[in-house]
């Protein structure tokens, strides 16, 4: 009896103790909300004012788990992370009822069915592609869908090793972004496609300059099979990358060539490049130093750039010409960019890949100049569409963020992603196993062909390559499609 006594005697003094606590607590807080000149609303309403903020940043978390539907969210809705997550861990992606998606929104695709396509035995699968066959080592690239550029230090090591993994598993290749090539994009042995962008990291030397030596050292590596040369990506046209100081390490700071816990701002353009001639200079210079294909990535602007870029080329004949060019779309993601460049600068690959295929087909480049799509392209119909419209490659970093594990959580630009893939602190990258997300990484990109090649099946074609835009309708204003080749007409396309 003592003892139940003492018990409740000690639960009510505690209980007091805690009430005596939060009223202190709510005294410190009202003298300090009332007294701060920041915020009006804490300083009219004291203490509850916080609830305002407090519900303010879980309102994303809220609208994404409960109330917004499936196909409603943006950048990416639920019906497609949730495509992926399936594909990436080997789940079948066959749905019942019917589909979700609204097909009267304007510019939805529609694939065109075939009355008669192809049975079983005509299939065929994509045959690789050589890139850059006036180069010394040409590259022979084995599949149409790839790995877009997401820099070690943008992405954490774990998430490096996971995709260079994956990829090897997958056979495709692995765009290093600009931020260098580290031994964890190495170790993989996955094909490498080694992005140079405005600030040269990791090929640099002491002002910034392209430094052949560190060039002909990267290109020394067996798997580096291409070089990128990074104009403009599309979340950020006319900016440079930008990683934050609180995410270069020692070794992020070594791979690249810069100052530890600094901010990295890369310069918006190259600076020796003032024109097309440049640009043609610089790609003919590093295509001669490696002896490997070398090509640019641009988002695109206008229809005079485009045009200007293959004048240029035709004036100096088809051997000078870049040995790809990857367009990235207005709606592509990176880590952080200023809100205005992201939401208003640079055209949708839904206008600039069109555009771009009947420009290089008029100048009958054709086959000597192969289209890289990128931008928003994570599912099959994004793919096939891509495809169908003059791409010959089809690259994804989202996507392949998604297979990692990747919820969305627009902490891109902080290091505080809780799924470990673009933050540098150890706990939250001890939840990014390795051996388990490699596996994702190649299930879905083995996914994705599949489901590309079964959409070619359906509108009668042995294999996705040979889809042109023929294939598809596209949604108009008025609720009725047209075909894709009547909206774009292109003989050649």
């Amino acid at each position: 009896m003592g003892a139940a006594m003492y018990a409740l005697n000690f639960l009510a003094v505690l209980f007091v103790g805690l009430i005596g606590v939060a009223v202190l607590i709510g005294i410190a807080l009202l003298i300090i909300d009332r007294s701060q000149t920041s915020d009006a609303i804490r300083r009219n309403y004291p203490v509850i004012g916080r609830f305002r903020g407090l519900f303010s940043t879980l309102g994303e978390f809220f609208r994404q788990y409960f109330f917004a539907m499936d196909r409603e969210e943006l950048p990416f809705n639920r019906a497609q992370r949730e495509w992926v997550k399936r594909s990436a861990e080997g789940h079948g992606n066959t749905v019942a009822f019917g589909s979700t998606r609204n097909t009267s929104i304007v510019g939805t695709p529609i694939f065109v069915n075939a009355p008669f396509p192809p049975v079983d035995n005509q299939f065929a699968s994509s045959e690789p592609k050589v890139i850059g066959p006036g180069a010394r080592m040409p590259f022979t690239a084995r599949s149409f869908f790839n790995l877009s550029g997401m820099s070690y230090g943008a992405i954490s090591k774990p998430a490096v090793q996971a995709l260079s993994r994956g990829a090897r598993r997958a056979g495709i290749w692995m765009n290093t972004g600009e931020g260098g090539l580290s031994p964890y994009h190495l170790e993989g042995g996955c094909d490498i496609v080694f992005q140079i962008g405005t600030a040269k990291y990791g090929v640099r030397d002491e002002n910034g300059a392209l430094d052949e030596d560190k060039l002909r050292e990267v290109a020394a590596h067996e798997t580096v099979r291409m070089f990128e040369i990074k104009l403009s990506q599309g979340a950020k046209p006319g900016k440079g990358g930008i990683l934050p100081g609180a995410k270069i390490t020692p070794e992020i700071a070594r791979v690249r060539g810069i100052p530890e816990g600094q901010d990295s701002i890369s310069p918006n353009r190259h600076e020796e490049v003032d024109d097309w001639d440049d640009l043609m200079d610089m790609i003919a210079r590093v295509r001669d130093v490696t002896g490997k294909p070398a090509g640019i990535k641009m988002c695109v602007g206008s229809e005079d750039g485009v045009a200007a870029l293959f004048d240029a080329i035709s004036k100096r004949g088809a051997d000078a010409a870049p040995d790809f060019i990857t367009i990235d779309g207005g709606e592509g993601g990176t880590g952080a960019a200023p809100m205005p460049l992201i939401d208003l600068v640079g055209m949708s690959i839904r206008e600039a890949l069109p555009m771009v295929a009947n420009i290089r087909n008029a100048h009958g480049l054709r086959d000597r100049v192969p289209l890289v799509a990128s931008g928003k392209l994570v599912n099959p119909g994004d793919v096939a569409w891509a495809l169908a419209t003059g791409a010959d490659f089809v690259t994804s970093a989202r996507g392949f963020m998604f297979a990692l594990g990747c919820i969305q959580a627009l902490k891109c630009n902080k290091n505080t992603c809780p799924t470990g893939i673009t933050t540098h602190n150890p706990r939250f990258q001890s939840g990014l196993v390795v051996e388990d997300k490699e596996l994702r990484v190649a299930a879905y990109a083995k996914e994705i062909v599949k489901e590309v090649e079964t959409i070619a099946h359906s509108v009668g074609v042995a294999e996705p390559r040979l889809m042109r835009r023929q294939h598809v309708r596209v949604v108009q204003p008025d609720g009725r499609s047209i075909l894709m080749s009547d909206l774009w007409p292109q003989s050649a396309a």
